[in-house]
């Protein structure tokens, strides 16, 4: 049954204090750090070849690694330099990547009955993330989609949504009509704060003039979404600065809002550990100030909370499809195309297709040797067994639409819930009596103060954060995994 209601999440204070803990994001289920390298290449053949025989249409992901200048913040997989030769060996590899791809995706059998040549995959959802998209050149941005038509089927304008991610303090405008051009129909600008002391503390810079001449160049180009992201939490942040730049942006009236948390991780990024000073970063109590002003101010803006860290303008495909029961969350965030296999290329990049999540190798130099041997970069793996899809489903509609259907859930399944997940039901009392949530014999009600806590409810059902082996899977949890708070 399709969410019609979208309340704004309720900010409690004691309950935020209280389930404000460390824990995954959810973008997989299982997620990232499960995948293991003893999945291999002949299961990955397997899962492409299943793929086409299925004949889902796809979700592309393009990693383009590379930066200028470094953000001292990032957590991204990315190559900084300023040399832009270095681009064009690391295109050519990925458009291997995508021919090696292309070439299991083709059933050949069918086709050799057919006598036909193999058809194109329908591709309805593109992104070029990074990194930073366009560093490379304008000839090579030609040429890396024209190699994406070559081996895949792009749709019309109206019917794919195509998206790029942008630094809007390194883009010039002409960019704008170029990409337009291109086929893209969906832009996604990092802005992260317009105070300059805040940029300074961490080597991004993008003014409030640049992303306004950006936005009126898309909007004259027809882009169909314009998407920012800002980050709360960042070193010199105050509560004033950060209410000033969401007054800015809620201006600027972006179509979507992402507002991400910075999450001080120094002990995994050196950039973090060696550029920013822990002293200079807000505390905790500041950053949750921050945030309760944020969600008030865009909600009486307008935007719709769509889940943890995402905003919408009513009008968004993103809301639609949550009102009608057909969000869906991937590595990408919330999406649309819940019905695609995802399919991601580059260094590190992770695909979803089918039952599997596949990661390529992480490093460069990994990555490069598999491709110049002619072999797909698979660096770990993990086929989702039962257990898995059941979980995965559970967290997915509840961190997507807030509300479990126990019974459709049942009919679908062919299992008992409330025998089946008995122990996590048991831990779910404690939220139920707070009013987190509620239960009863038809469904599951995230309550509008549990929004904001989602992740925390997720992971009463994830089976991989317990101490003890579940009884429905005989996989080993890995409890040494860092997270970030969930709000």
């Amino acid at each position: 049954m399709a969410n019609k209601s979208n309340p704004t999440p309720l900010w409690d204070p004691q309950l935020v204090q209280t389930y404000n803990i460390a824990g995954p994001r959810y973008t997989s289920y299982p997620t990232a750090p499960q995948l293991n390298d003893a999945f291999n290449q002949a299961q990955l053949v397997q899962s492409l070849q299943q793929s086409s025989a299925r004949q889902a249409p796809l979700s592309l992901y393009l990693h383009i690694p590379f930066c200028d200048t470094v953000c001292y913040y990032c957590a991204c997989n990315k190559i900084i330099t300023a040399n832009k030769n270095q681009a064009q060996p690391y295109l050519a590899r990925l458009s291997r990547e995508m021919a090696l791809h292309s070439e299991l995706f083709h059933s050949r059998d069918s086709v050799a009955r057919a006598g036909k040549m193999p058809q194109k995959r329908t591709v309805e959802q593109l992104h070029w993330g990074g990194g930073t998209p366009t560093f490379i050149s304008d000839i090579q941005k030609r040429q890396l989609m024209a190699e994406i038509r070559n081996h895949f089927q792009l749709l019309d304008d109206d019917s794919g949504d195509y998206s790029i991610e942008v630094h809007p303090g390194r883009m010039e405008l002409a960019t704008i009509p170029l990409l337009r051009d291109l086929g893209f129909n969906r832009l996604s600008m990092g802005v992260q704060d317009f105070n300059p002391a805040v940029q300074r503390a961490v080597n991004r810079f993008n003014s409030i003039e640049q992303v306004a001449e950006l936005i009126s160049a898309a909007r004259l180009e027809q882009f169909h979404s314009i998407s920012m992201d800002i980050i709360y939490g960042l070193p010199l942040q105050t509560i004033d600065s950060i209410k000033a730049t969401l007054q800015q942006v809620i201006e600027l009236s972006p179509d979507r809002l992402s507002l991400f948390n910075y999450a001080h991780m120094p002990h995994l990024f050196k950039t973090q550990r060696l550029k920013i000073n822990q002293c200079s970063l807000p505390s905790p109590e500041e950053k949750l100030q921050m945030l309760q002003w944020a969600i008030d101010a865009l909600c009486k803006a307008g935007y719709v909370y769509i889940g943890m860290d995402h905003f919408a303008k009513p009008s968004d495909s993103l809301v639609l499809a949550q009102q009608q029961g057909l969000l869906q969350r991937n590595f990408q965030g919330y999406s649309t195309h819940g019905n695609c296999d995802l399919v991601a290329f580059g260094v590190s990049a992770i695909s979803a297709i089918g039952n599997c999540l596949i990661q390529n190798h992480k490093a460069i130099a990994d990555y490069n040797r598999a491709i110049d041997k002619g072999i797909l970069p698979l660096s770990r793996g993990l086929f989702l067994n039962r257990d898995d899809l059941l979980r995965k489903q559970v967290i997915m509609q509840l961190i997507c639409h807030f509300r479990l259907d126990i019974h459709a859930f049942e009919q679908q399944h062919g299992i008992e819930f409330f025998e089946y997940f008995a122990p996590e039901l048991l831990q779910l009392q404690q939220m139920i009596a707070d009013g987190l949530i509620g239960v009863n014999q038809h469904e599951i009600q995230v309550s509008p103060s549990g929004r904001l806590l989602i992740r925390a409810i997720c992971m009463i059902f994830d089976a991989y954060l317990h101490t003890e082996v579940n009884q429905q899977t005989n996989r080993k949890p890995k409890t040494a995994i860092r997270y970030s708070q969930v709000i």
